[in-house]
């Protein structure tokens, strides 16, 4: 590993972004009350970082150190925090410019970009800050894909996302909604008006279940049942609601199923075509039908409560508004009378995993269960319309996905690049932005031939570093707010947001692990007083030998995973020789400087 990149891995919640935001420095910044800062580092990597303030999977919270002691930092919450107040949703001004700004003079390549969702969107904003014409094709009447169509709006408010989609469509991106690849455009055509392509078409097909009864009216999929629900279409669910599965969509669709008399529907009649594509022939049968919220919803999974996909938080807030869980029982038959949905015949399950952790149910066929529902809403994957690429189109996986090299989102299609769900099946949201980005910067390199240049990062020594008198290392976590359960109605978001003082609180408990202890080699005595004083024993002295060096010397070792950046080590070291660094490498806004 080289210097570098040690000094990035370093900072654990940086590493597992997947856009490599520096959520450490904008906690810091927003601890020390630079909230400007604090959204710029938030922006500078991340076109989206108002919605994801709201509905990010959140790797950079598990990757937390602050998990070792007691809880991680509540990031996310404080992302949405600092964007509320300088994002495009707070109307302050176009602050995000000021490390979203186009970079250079315009080119004469054109860019197409097929899907107008995270991943798409994400390779729109780059490519024109780097000064290509770019035009999004996307096949409904409106940008977002599932951020808007499969994301409830009580997680994710509607206003917000236009925002932030318009801030990148007045960067200068043409939009040609309603346009569906395969249907009203081909991709040979596409070809032929642009230089390259991108393909982030999203995965808004569900799957289906072959089982005794799949076909009655009240068998929904989840994914397609989302988008109809936030498209404000009529959908009839009854009283009583089963959702098979057990991951984020599954918790979206019950929670959904509870709100559904609050979304505003629309006649059939009154929308176009064009934006119908993306249902299925049963939500198109359900559409004329009376709308009524689901009174009792129930979510039976394969797996156990510790087993299931679903992010924590999600199945928290899931249980909050009195959902109920049914673990361990699969799908066996839907029953139905007159063709129309009256509950579903479950089995037992053994175990959901073999030896290796590979998915492998195996059932008892013997333990029998029936439950009592109206509807029956299926959770359990999605799947992407390979087939209106069309026959001159790139190569498709045995998955049903378009197939990428190992270490690129190149397709076998020469300038055809892919990514999101079009190239990996259902991804997160974060995930699809960084695919969104990663192909920006293969497109701009293939066409300028400049490769991405090396990190131009340096160690700037702190003059004062100390926190002895704080009791951040003790604070606990602080409960990110929501609406009592008995004010969830209608589709107001849930979470509602820190206040400044609770930002603050929860801020300084970050361990500010982007900092770094260095040593001076030639002023050390090998004295061990940092090893003495450190309040979690996470230094020591050893052989130099058991470390890779020379016999007969020492070395100075520092757990750096468990260390709390509390300084001690460096206040009782006698001759200065230890210090403390930030390193600014990726994903520090240089601020001050043009962009």
């Amino acid at each position: 590993m080289s210097g570098l990149q040690f000094y990035d891995e370093n900072i654990p919640c940086l590493a597992a972004c997947p856009v490599h935001t520096n959520a450490g420095a904008y906690v810091a910044a927003i601890a020390d009350g630079d909230d400007l800062t604090a959204y710029l580092t938030a922006r500078l990597p991340n076109p989206f970082a108002s919605a994801c303030g709201r509905v990010c999977a959140a790797p950079c919270e598990d990757a937390c150190r602050r998990g070792e002691i007691d809880q991680p930092i509540a990031i996310r919450a404080l992302k949405r925090f600092v964007t509320e107040k300088y994002g495009p949703e707070a109307q302050s001004g176009e602050v995000w410019k000021q490390v979203a700004a186009p970079t250079g003079p315009d080119r004469a390549e054109s860019i197409g970009v097929i899907g107008g969702g995270p991943a798409g969107m994400s390779c729109a904003h780059d490519l024109r800050r780097q000064g290509y014409r770019v035009t999004v094709y996307e096949a409904t009447g409106q940008l977002g894909g599932m951020m808007k169509l499969g994301i409830p709006e009580y997680r994710l408010d509607r206003d917000l996302l236009e925002a932030e989609l318009q801030a990148i469509v007045d960067l200068g991106v043409e939009v040609h909604l309603n346009t569906k690849l395969g249907e009203h455009v081909s991709f040979g055509e596409l070809q032929a008006r642009h230089d390259a392509l991108f393909v982030s078409i999203g995965a808004t097909l569900g799957r289906g279940l072959d089982i005794e009864g799949h076909q009655a009216d009240g068998v929904l999929k989840a994914i397609e049942f989302l988008i109809n629900a936030n498209q404000g279409f009529e959908v009839e669910v009854g009283e009583r609601v089963i959702v098979i599965g057990g991951g984020d969509v599954a918790m979206d669709a019950a929670r959904t199923a509870l709100r559904r008399a609050d979304y505003q529907a629309v006649a059939a009649g009154d929308v176009a075509a064009e934006e119908r594509n993306v249902m299925t022939e049963a939500l198109d049968a359900a559409r004329t039908a009376t709308r009524v919220g689901a009174t009792d919803v129930t979510v039976i999974s394969l797996e156990s409560e510790e087993e299931m996909p679903a992010s924590p938080y999600e199945l928290h807030e899931a249980a909050e508004e009195d959902i109920r869980f049914i673990h361990r029982r699969g799908p066996a038959r839907i029953l139905s009378e007159n063709g129309k949905v009256t509950g579903l015949e479950t089995i037992g399950v053994k175990s959901v995993f073999d030896a290796d952790g590979r998915f492998s149910p195996e059932f008892d066929t013997d333990d029998r269960q029936v439950f009592d529902a109206d509807t029956v809403i299926l959770a359990i994957g999605q799947a992407v319309d390979v087939d209106a690429i069309g026959p001159d189109g790139p190569a498709v996986s045995p998955r049903k996905t378009i197939m990428v090299g190992d270490d690129t989102l190149a397709t076998s299609v020469d300038l055809v690049w892919a990514g999101g769900d079009a190239a990996h099946g259902p991804r997160t949201l974060i995930e699809a932005i960084a695919d969104g980005r990663r192909a920006a910067q293969e497109i701009h390199e293939r066409f300028s031939g400049e490769s991405p240049s090396d990190v131009k990062g340096q160690l700037v020594e702190l003059q004062q570093f100390h926190r002895l008198t704080d009791t951040y290392d003790r604070d606990d976590r602080v409960e990110i707010p929501t609406l009592p359960t008995d004010r969830r109605i209608g589709l107001a978001e849930v979470e509602t947001g820190f206040t400044e003082q609770q930002a603050r609180c929860e801020a300084a408990r970050c361990l500010r692990c982007f900092a770094n202890i260095t040593l001076d080699v030639d002023k050390c005595v090998l004295c061990a007083l940092c090893a003495d004083v450190c309040p979690l024993d996470l230094i020591s002295l050893v052989p130099a030998e058991e470390t890779g060096g020379p016999v007969g010397s020492t070395s100075l070792m520092l757990d750096e995973r468990a260390c709390i950046r509390c300084g001690l080590c460096i206040e009782r070291c006698p001759p200065d020789a230890l210090s403390m660094s930030v390193w600014t490498g990726v994903g520090v806004p240089q601020l001050g400087e043009p962009v």
